[in-house]
């Protein structure tokens, strides 16, 4: 984090990264413990970690250094989750006319009334125990957000890595592809954060006239910097669905129309929908059918339009039906997943039969673009610590990526593909990639795949994961058979009693259809229903 922030770290910030690093370990240790955990405060006689076997020293230098501060006069609202309800009694039975049945609310209630300082509060409750808090969480906070680039991950993400169970590729790192550029760029996205948790609170409190406040001022606080982007587009997004939700729909579509990130524009049209515009709701459809953010957009699209045509007194499409290849199969109950099952009976149509559902296809895809998904991209890697570039499942990241993209897909077009896939196999067999599930996957079956498999079929398969990295992950067909001769396999969705084909199975299989991949939809019964 400092070889790529340090010149954007505050006094406090750097001062902070100097103290600790010049603690014990144990001390060391103890500051990530408390500082990682829900707090402010924290009893020392309640702290118990194996890993610091010397508690009461590693504390003493952490207070002498400043990192933790010492409690002696907390007030009611950080005292009542530190003690018990049992301690509570003990501490002031005698002063409460509370009957033994009454829960801590109550209590608490009751000792509120009494006249007591905070000092005496604390004491009465805590005697001699020593009460702590860590120090520098907010730069902490800063820290941890420069590190991951986002304020979901925190300290215990390091644990696998430290384990040695999780290796990561070694992708550049450095300033000129950093997240953010200037401190001006970090303090705005902490500022936008700020406002999201101001609207989390206004939602939960179901504060209407409060979330209107918040539209209004995002529509004059836009961000300035790249990183804030898409936070604030989110944020456009819920604030105006709640909107919504209170009736506020004028306002509400003024947020979507700011916003650039889907659902914003399918929200736009059912928002002016049920404003009772029709034909704007079906512009904003006909925007999204020309140039669709995402599968998601696509299908709401297609079930929103016939309705609004209606209403328009328009001529509408004829209902589109699924007609899957479909094949019904009685099996003799084995107790084994359905999918098993199917693959054991097919062996004998087959030279083999394998259960990869999502596995093998988003492999290939990892595999192909491996040198395309850890590519050095501003924002895009934050630490050594990642399984994906940042943007992976973002609608920019191929945007981002065009140049690159286009040379790659020309290099498997052009060259021989089999060849560069398993090559990449061999190089980085092992390192983390959400792509690629190393134990689920063997390079032989990679090997075989590619030898029946034709490239025209992966490349139109790989092109159609691009579009929608996020969605077009899932959903692919469970089997996978195999003959002897390139150009000789099938792939089987295998649904058994009762089950229903998920939209993501749908829409693979009518891209299926529409390029010609063999695919059949295995209907399974058992021979004793």
């Amino acid at each position: 984090m400092e070889a790529l922030y340090a010149d954007l770290l505050s006094e406090d910030e750097q001062g902070l990264i100097d103290s600790w690093r010049f603690c014990s370990p144990p001390a060391q240790c103890l500051y990530v413990r408390l500082v990682s955990r829900a707090g402010p405060w924290f009893r020392v006689d309640r702290l118990d970690y194996p890993e610091i076997p010397d508690l009461p020293a590693a504390l003493a230098e952490l207070l002498e250094k400043g990192l933790l501060a010492r409690a002696d006069a907390l007030d009611m609202d950080a005292l009542g989750p530190l003690f018990t309800l049992p301690e509570w009694r003990r501490a002031f039975a005698d002063e409460t006319a509370v009957p033994a049945s009454a829960n801590k609310a109550a209590l608490l209630e009751a000792v509120s009334t009494l006249d007591l300082g905070d000092g005496e509060l604390q004491r009465r409750l805590a005697g001699s125990q020593t009460i702590v808090a860590p120090c520098g969480v907010e730069a902490v906070e800063v820290l941890q957000l420069l590190f991951f680039g986002n304020r979901r991950q925190g300290l215990t993400d390091f644990v696998l890595s430290d384990l040695g169970v999780a290796r990561y590729y070694p992708y550049a790192l450095d300033r000129q592809q950093r997240l953010f550029a200037s401190r001006a760029a970090l303090d705005e996205y902490r500022h936008f954060g700020l406002l999201a948790d101001a609207a989390w609170l206004l939602r939960e409190a179901g504060d209407g006239e409060g979330l209107a406040g918040l539209g209004e001022l995002l529509l004059e606080d836009w961000p300035r910097h790249a990183p804030s982007q898409r936070r604030y587009w989110r944020l456009l997004n819920r604030v105006a669905r709640e909107l919504e939700r209170h009736g506020q729909l004028p306002l509400a579509a003024t947020l979507y129309r700011r916003s650039q990130l889907h659902p914003a524009r399918e929200r736009l049209a059912r928002t002016l929908e049920l404003s009772g515009d029709p034909a704007g709701a079906l512009a904003e459809c006909e925007a999204m059918l020309a140039s669709p953010w995402n599968e998601a957009e696509l299908d709401a699209v297609r079930r929103m339009r016939p309705r609004l045509l209606r209403q328009l007194g328009r001529p509408t499409p004829p209902a589109r039906r699924d007609r899957f290849d479909t094949r019904d199969m009685l099996l003799p109950p084995c107790g084994e997943r359905v999918e098993l099952a199917a693959a054991r009976a097919l062996e004998a149509e087959w030279a083999e039969v394998h259960y990869v559902e999502n596995q093998l296809l988003n492999g290939l895809f990892g595999l192909a673009f491996w040198d395309v998904i850890f590519a050095p991209v501003a924002g895009a890697f934050h630490n050594a610590f990642q399984a994906v570039p940042a943007d992976m499942y973002e609608p920019g990241f191929r945007e981002r990526r065009r140049e690159i993209l286009a040379r790659r897909l020309e290099e498997l077009r052009s060259g021989d593909l089999r060849a560069q896939v398993l090559a990449t196999w061999d190089r980085c067999e092992g390192y983390q990639c959400r792509w690629v599930a190393w134990r689920y996957l063997s390079r032989d079956l990679l090997a075989r795949s590619l030898d029946c498999l034709p490239p025209r079929v992966l490349l139109a398969i790989w092109e159609r994961q691009l579009f929608d990295p996020a969605e077009n992950r899932r959903g692919f067909p469970d089997l996978l058979a195999l003959d002897e001769r390139p150009g000789e396999y099938r792939f089987y969705e295998v649904k058994g009693p009762g089950d229903q084909l998920q939209d993501s199975q749908r829409r693979w299989l009518r891209f299926f259809a529409r390029e010609g991949i063999p695919a059949q939809v295995l209907r399974v019964s058992w021979s004793d229903d």
